[in-house]
């Protein structure tokens, strides 16, 4: 496969031409990257009007995922959410049906273009992870009329929803259904692809920095139904940046010949590789969670280990991880982990062993009442205040353990007694509250 953005910037630098243009480094080297790192010049093409090496690079991505076409961020996923909103937001009134556990992103376009929401809480046992069932869905589309479902699949602790289930009565009711999948790139590329495009989601997007070989904050949004690309450009363009990184669009350049090569093999080692280590950990005791195939998510409470504990043991060894908090530490991996990384990872869980589950009770999610809107919420004039002060008290922004996670209290909710506990468990001490009127 053709790589146009990454051949032409290499023809660039190799002609050696004298630059009179930004960015200011001029080529020279500080990082060792600046020679590739270039703007928009003649023939470089424009990411928000692509007609160019852009345009090429993006069709290749749209054949590798099947898609109507497929956009690139080089704002990860937060812009591609804000696009997908604002698409299937025009010129329609009503609410958006969203998962509790949407990103912060989600919440501030939400905000930004009035669009009002409804939350499903399906079920939780902790802030970053939900579970909700195509009933679920079903059950809140009966008693409402809404412009889109919106969910987060997979959460942070890698569970994974009935997508293809969802999607179904999402059909039925004629929603078009819009899928952050931001830690999932990669489910495109099992022996039986698990990717939301696949199983009938009509936009969703990838963080492709997350899962695959592409710099941070190169992401992809991806249409399947096409009434939707005539939008997505203007909404691109109204939320993102007018300088898109070239380092970052040429690493989703060069990662479409990975993806059309080699990574199906690769994943499928991994996956493997990762099995065996999963056997270790429970033949040792540890109690994990059930996650998408590339995550490893240990349960640590339940196997005997504080938060400081288990991240001290971690770091004797060498190993950092993506997430932990008293509760879970959230292992991630891709095919370029090393031989060695796996080999340090299943010697940890060799050496370690699960002891007598710690006492925790995790305090329940409570369903927020709306107070006010999520746009005035946002823009109100706010202070921050001891959560123990904040009953009462109306939510300015929200704050979360990790995102995506589920909110304890949102923007425009009253927080009440029983979020106090929840405050307390997930160690959050002040938050953010709209200021009250001294008239």
């Amino acid at each position: 496969m053709d790589t146009p953005i990454y051949d032409f910037v290499k023809n660039y630098k190799n002609q050696k031409f004298s630059r009179f243009h930004m960015p200011g480094h001029k080529g020279k080297k500080i990082l060792g990257v600046e020679d590739i790192d270039i703007t928009e010049i003649s023939g470089a093409d424009c990411l928000f009007a692509a007609d160019g090496i852009i345009k090429l690079s993006q069709e290749n991505t749209s054949k590798i995922f099947g898609t109507s076409y497929t956009y690139y961020s080089t704002e990860g996923s937060t812009l591609c959410i804000k696009a997908m909103l604002g698409a299937v937001a025009e010129g329609k009134s009503g609410k958006i049906l969203a998962g509790r556990n949407a990103h912060k992103a989600f919440i501030y376009a939400a905000a930004s273009l009035n669009i009002e929401v409804d939350w499903a809480y399906g079920k939780s046992d902790h802030l970053c992870r939900l579970n909700i069932t195509d009933s679920d869905i079903e059950n809140l589309l009966k008693n409402g009329k809404y412009i889109a479902v919106y969910l987060t699949n997979p959460d942070y602790l890698g569970n994974l929803l009935d997508i293809a289930g969802i999607g179904e009565i999402c059909r039925k009711y004629n929603v078009p259904l819009i899928v952050d999948n931001a830690h999932g790139a990669y489910l495109k590329f099992l022996k039986e692809s698990q990717h939301p495009i696949d199983l009938g989601a009509d936009m969703c997007c990838d963080s492709a920095h997350k899962t695959l070989p592409v710099l941070t904050g190169g992401a992809y949004l991806h249409v399947k139904n096409p009434e939707y690309c005539s939008k997505i450009l203007k909404y691109l363009a109204f939320f993102g940046s007018t300088s898109p990184s070239y380092l970052i669009l040429q690493s989703l350049d060069i990662c479409n010949k990975y993806l059309d090569a080699d990574i199906k093999e690769d994943i499928e080692k991994t996956v493997a590789r990762i099995e065996k280590i999963k056997k270790t950990a429970k033949r040792r005791g540890f109690v994990l969670a059930d996650t998408e195939p590339l995550k490893l998510t240990v349960n640590i409470a339940l196997s005997g280990y504080t938060k400081q504990e288990f991240l001290k043991l971690l770091r004797k060894k060498r190993i950092e991880i993506e997430f932990c908090d008293n509760c879970f530490a959230v292992f991630m991996f891709t095919p370029k982990n090393s031989q060695k990384d796996f080999a340090r990872l299943e010697k940890f869980f060799a050496e370690n062993k699960g002891k007598a589950p710690l006492r925790t009770q995790i305090p329940p999610i409570i369903q927020g009442k709306k107070a006010m809107t999520l746009r005035k919420a946002l823009l109100c004039e706010s202070e921050k205040v001891k959560v123990s002060k904040a009953v009462g008290r109306v939510c300015a922004a929200p704050d979360c353990s990790c995102p995506p996670a589920v909110p304890i209290v949102i923007s425009g909710e009253t927080i009440e007694d029983g979020h106090i506990k929840a405050f307390d468990y997930y160690g959050i001490e002040e938050i953010e509250v709209v200021k009250k009127d001294k008239n």
